[in-house]
């Protein structure tokens, strides 16, 4: 079964029971510079793979941006 998110305020599906950094993965984001938040909360990288999302969750991926 597959359920909907929100990826970066865009309808995203994944299966049922993915976790964060399978969800991850699965949007080619692994190894990547990345913050996640899900639902408006930091999720720190060594959660991610103990974080399951559910429907209708917010996911929000953000990379850092170098300036100066």
């Amino acid at each position: 079964m597959r359920v909907k998110v929100s990826l970066n305020n865009e309808t995203a599906e994944i299966a049922a029971g993915t976790s964060l950094s399978e969800a991850i993965e699965q949007w080619q984001l692994g190894g990547k510079k990345i913050a996640v938040a899900v639902n408006g909360e930091f999720v720190p990288r060594s959660a991610y793979p103990l974080t399951q999302l559910a429907p209708g969750d917010q996911i929000d991926i953000v990379k850092p941006v170098g300036g100066g």
